[in-house]
């Protein structure tokens, strides 16, 4: 099918260069004139719990040339409202001095239990702390957390806690590969400790590979989202996991999954094409929240704003909705895929032509109106192409005179085929380049589950908890 789209109403609405990819709206409250979170009933999704600011976290600085990171991590904790205690070990201190970390958090940081006797720290700091995040940790560290030693501030501290435990490990590739390590990080997880994937990429020296520290940020957020697990279990949410919540679950070992993120980009010519405000945010949470629960994920990402890619996760870029149509399937007949989470947003229309050369406005090139042609339904048809495949798929709707942003969604669910769907409102300023969304997640028995305003992670560990159950379900 084509159309033919007057080059005023394009230039308003969706036609960029390669200068920016962010909304012209940014930083301006207008939501869409249909705008609403409200079903026909009245019914909304509550507001959700977040991670409040004035947790304590304890940040354990391990003995790694990538101890300096963790003065950013704690930088993100402070600006976010936190009290933070940096606890180094005596290695760490070859690395980082005390009064660096004391400088940062305004508390004391030593690594010797015989300090601070009085307040008797060795115990205090661990039982009262809501969060501990060891970064780097090392394989040194590794090893003595899974054994229950006992000889530093840190060790006693992470003894104490009853909290969550989040650590970022940094250390060679043969080191992260041996059996011994492997075995220490497997004995933690099962013990209620998350252990983060590593990144893959420049190590100390010349070398490159599995064992690079996570992005500070990335430590960070998925610290965040531990405590917003926790504390949707205390507010006994029903998206929340059962309480109490201590680590991040692993029950995805084993599975493939692929995930789509970021928006398409539809050439016009060489410098414009026609796109979308999506930022790949919630796509990257799932990918990433994918990863800490043990699958093995793809990260097909087109046009995104990213601060990071994701660690432990496998990303092969997109450009177009056909790219990612032809990348996609060529995974599916050559993979095997458990699941397949369409978060990406799809262009509905491409340009008919894509001119050789830039269309210039008071030439003979410049067009009156741009013919478009109908993307491929990729959802759709991968619904039908591979029945065995669990399918997930997404519904950015606005609402209009008619519709509620539900009752499009439903809609859209009815027309795709997949198993479970996410419907969420979009709109100036509404979850495109946001760190929160919210909205319905609809499934082939009926269900309608609410998904409170939450951090991205947050809603990505609640598709990932349904999406879970389904999988061992379709299996029986």
């Amino acid at each position: 099918m084509a159309i033919n789209l007057p080059l005023s109403k394009v230039q308003n609405a969706c036609l960029h260069t390669d200068k920016s990819a962010t909304s012209p709206h940014k930083g301006q409250l207008r939501p869409h004139k249909y705008a609403t979170t409200q079903e026909p009933g009245g019914k909304q999704p509550r507001i959700g719990v977040m991670a409040q600011a004035g947790k304590n976290i304890v940040v354990g600085v391990g003995g790694g040339i990538a101890a300096y990171k963790a003065c950013m991590v704690i930088r993100e904790f402070t600006k976010a409202g936190h009290t933070v205690t940096a606890i180094p070990t005596a290695a760490a201190e070859n690395f980082i001095g005390t009064a660096t970390l004391e400088a940062l958090t305004g508390q004391p940081a030593t690594s010797s239990v015989f300090t601070g006797i009085p307040q008797v720290r060795h115990v205090s700091v661990g039982s009262t702390a809501d969060l501990v995040v060891v970064v780097p940790t090392t394989a040194d560290l590794l090893s003595r957390i899974a054994a229950g030693a006992a000889n530093d501030m840190l060790t006693t501290t992470l003894l104490m806690a009853t909290c969550p435990v989040l650590l970022a490990p940094a250390m060679h590739t043969q080191m992260w590969d041996n059996s011994l390590v492997q075995h220490n990080v497997a004995t933690l997880r099962e013990h209620g400790y998350t252990v983060m994937e590593p990144a893959v990429g420049r190590l100390t020296g010349p070398d490159s590979g599995a064992g690079r520290l996570p992005e500070p940020q990335e430590i960070a957020d998925m610290a965040i989202a531990l405590l917003e697990e926790q504390e949707l279990a205390a507010a006994g949410s029903p998206a929340a996991a059962p309480a109490p919540v201590t680590a991040m679950p692993r029950d995805l070992t084993g599975r493939h999954l692929i995930v789509t993120a970021g928006g398409t980009r539809e050439a016009l010519d060489p410098v414009r094409y026609l796109g979308n405000n999506s930022s790949g945010r919630q796509g990257a949470a799932l990918a990433a929240c994918a990863a800490q629960r043990g699958a093995h994920v793809t990260l097909l990402l087109g046009a995104h704003d990213l601060p990071y890619l994701p660690a432990g996760v496998h990303v092969e870029p997109v450009t177009s909705a056909l790219d990612l149509h032809h990348t996609l399937t060529g995974l599916l007949d050559t993979q095997p895929v458990d699941a397949v989470i369409m978060a990406a947003a799809v262009a509905d229309f491409r340009p008919t032509t894509t001119a050789d050369t830039k269309l210039k406005k008071g030439t003979s090139s410049e067009p009156s109106s741009i013919a478009l042609t109908r993307n491929p339904d990729i959802l759709a048809n991968i619904v039908t192409r591979y029945p065995q495949l669990t399918t997930v798929g997404f519904a950015a709707e606005t609402g209009d005179p008619d519709h509620s942003v539900l009752q499009l969604g439903r809609e859209k669910f009815a027309r795709k085929g997949c198993h479970l769907l996410m419907v969420n409102e979009v709109g100036f300023d509404t979850t495109f380049g946001q760190p929160t969304n919210a909205g319905w997640l609809l499934g082939r028995d009926g269900a309608e589950t609410p998904i409170p305003r939450m951090s991205k992670r947050g809603v990505a560990m609640r598709i990932l908890d349904q999406l879970s159950t389904l999988l061992v379900t379709r299996e029986s």
